[in-house]
């Protein structure tokens, strides 16, 4: 309870840009538990008080290494206080700091999975550091499964999401209002840069989806699915800080050829620059 106080009080003072930061102390207090305090050392030894954080997914892990240069500093994922390596095909393990117009921004070259059986606390322990270390807003990429007649490596912009893990970051009488996850200025930015819009749902994993489950997703008006980013949407938002998401299409769920993990990795991987591009353009709103 003590830290989650500090890290309230440290939150009011008012690190968001472009608007007032609005929390229910609830969240604070239930969310950033001293593992979150103790992480958050870690990274403001590392790059001082970071403005900004962005978790690559499977195939983006250096999507970065050109646009932005070497990283001032850099720590495994596994040296933080709560976060897990990351273990899945495609995704790195390593934070970046890097020191960019708009302040110090964190990157996290991969990140850990529901599906791994560790619960949602090691998948949003990051997400909670970086908020104890001050971040105000946070860009969130993935691949995906697409549940539309588009493009392998086409890029969408999330504006809403379905939480079909059948879980949450918190437990109890915490009610959150998730009508409004994904920030509507960084989410705008992003239209200007990516190929689609829509809705990406959560799946557990790690299996993919059945034909008859891909079906029912569509007729619900999913656009996209995936197995992750939602626990850490989800948790940002509710300690105050603006939210956009990138997916990236990585499987066509209605083509006849079984999934393959590894063409998922290369159709992302080759969405780059468009990814790279829209981390600028919603940092930058």
């Amino acid at each position: 309870a003590r830290a989650g106080e500090a890290a309230l009080a440290h939150l009011r003072r008012g690190r968001g840009r472009g608007r007032a930061v609005s929390v229910d102390p609830r969240f604070p207090q239930a969310l950033l538990d001293d593992e979150a305090v103790a992480g958050a050392r870690v990274l403001t030894s590392l790059a001082g008080h970071p403005d900004a954080l962005v978790v690559l997914g499977s195939g983006l892990a250096e999507a970065l290494d050109e646009a932005w240069g070497a990283p001032a500093a850099t720590v495994p994922l596994g040296d933080i206080p709560g976060v897990v390596a990351p273990v899945a095909d495609g995704h790195g393990g390593e934070l970046r700091a890097y020191e960019t117009s708009g302040g110090v921004v964190l990157v996290a070259t991969g990140r850990t999975h529901l599906y791994e059986g560790l619960g949602p606390r090691p998948v949003t322990a990051l997400a909670r550091a970086t908020v104890a270390a001050g971040i105000s807003r946070a860009v969130l990429t993935n691949a995906n499964g697409c549940l539309k007649p588009w493009s392998l490596g086409d890029v969408m912009a999330i504006t809403d999401h379905v939480n079909f893990s059948g879980t949450s970051p918190f437990d109890g009488p915490l009610f959150l209002d998730v009508s409004a996850v994904w920030d509507a200025q960084m989410t705008q930015a992003l239209r200007g840069v990516c190929q689609r819009e829509g809705t990406y749902a959560i799946l557990r994993g790690p299996e993919y989806q059945t034909m008859a489950e891909t079906r029912i997703l569509a007729g619900l008006g999913v656009d996209c699915v995936g197995m992750s980013t939602v626990m850490e949407a989800i948790t940002l938002h509710a300690l105050g800080v603006r939210v956009a998401g990138m997916s990236v299409v990585s499987d066509l769920s209605f083509a006849d050829a079984p999934t393959d993990p590894t063409a998922v990795v290369e159709a992302a991987s080759a969405a780059r620059q468009t990814v790279v591009a829209g981390i600028e353009a919603a940092l930058g709103a």
